[in-house]
C-alpha cells in the first residue's frame, strides 16, 4: 500500500483575492446608480470582472499571490473608467 501523500497547507492569498473580487463586484454593481455610467460601460466592467474571476479560479492553486493582486487591478480599471468617463464623456 503506498504511503499517503502529504498535503501542503493552503495559502490564504487566493481566498483574500476572491474576497477582494467580491468587494469590487459591489463597486461595479453600484456604478450606474452612483456615477450615472451608461449601460455599455457597466457591461464592459462586468466582462472585465468575469475575466478576472476566471483567472482567479485558474490560478487558485498555481499562482496564489497573483490572485490577491487581481482585485487591485480590476479596481484600478474601474477607477480609470469612472474618472475617464466623467472627465471626457460627461457622465454625471
Amino acid at each position: 500500500m503506498p504511503p499517503p501523500t502529504v498535503r501542503e497547507p493552503l495559502s490564504p492569498w487566493p481566498f483574500a483575492g476572491l474576497v477582494g473580487l467580491a468587494c469590487v463586484a459591489f463597486l461595479i454593481g453600484a456604478t450606474p446608480l452612483v456615477v450615472g455610467a451608461p449601460w455599455w460601460a457597466v457591461v464592459l466592467l462586468v466582462l472585465v470582472w468575469l475575466g478576472a474571476l476566471g483567472l482567479a479560479i485558474a490560478w487558485f492553486t498555481t499562482r496564489p499571490r497573483a490572485v490577491a493582486l487581481l482585485p487591485a487591478v480590476v479596481a484600478l480599471v474601474w477607477v480609470a473608467t469612472v474618472v475617464g468617463g466623467a472627465r471626457f464623456l460627461d457622465w454625471a
